[in-house]
């Protein structure tokens, strides 16, 4: 990794996303919910123009390959957390998404160490429990300065929306890891063919 990658743009802009999260939390621990929502929604709007910058500007880098989703997972996983903490979200949603991502942690760490696979894009399905988990912040914190009956059935929507996204989106990844070792294991096996389908 070269240093000039974190200065690019969409890098800078990721950073920015984690600058947010601890001046999101204190508003949260002190009551300052419509702060805390507007934070939340400047986080995630950079979320998507770091994105649309990487590929206008064509600063795609290794670097925001890692960066970006460990800056996503670090932004909702405390989220979760400290919404738990402060009794808005329900233990048993924390739990569940804390579990996933520390399971897909170990098992990308063993698949690298094992097979020295590394590409791990999202899934549609990753990527809809990623959206499901924004939307349930963001309705959660939304209903705190908005205690109308819609938002509080989105806000049970989107958490009822993460929980079966979390579940699926785990299965899809188990079933994904065997397939990959399974490729690695025959394309390191003597004579295998060459013709070994690639790793999704």
């Amino acid at each position: 990794m070269k240093f000039s990658e974190l200065l690019t743009a969409p890098n800078q802009l990721t950073l920015l996303r984690m600058m947010f999260l601890p001046f999101i939390v204190i508003n949260l621990l002190n009551r300052h919910y419509s702060w805390a929502l507007t934070l939340f929604v400047l986080a995630g709007l950079s979320d998507g123009l770091d994105g649309l910058l990487a590929r206008t500007l064509k600063q795609q880098t290794m670097l925001g390959q890692y960066l970006d989703p460990i800056a996503d997972k670090l932004l909702l996983s405390t989220m979760f957390l400290v919404l738990s903490i402060l009794h808005l979200i329900p233990w048993k949603f924390t739990v569940l998404v804390f579990s996933r991502d520390i399971s897909i942690l170990f098992a990308s760490a063993v698949l690298y160490a094992i097979a020295g696979l590394r590409d791990f894009r999202p899934s549609i399905f990753g990527k809809a429990n990623t959206f499901a988990q924004v939307a349930a912040v963001f309705f959660v914190l939304y209903f705190l300065v908005n205690h109308t009956r819609w938002v509080e059935i989105a806000r049970l929507t989107f958490l009822r929306a993460t929980f079966a996204f979390t579940i699926i989106s785990a299965i899809h990844y188990v079933l994904l890891v065997g397939h990959r070792l399974r490729v690695a294991h025959s394309q390191a096996s003597p004579g295998a063919s060459t013709s070994a389908g690639s790793a999704i």
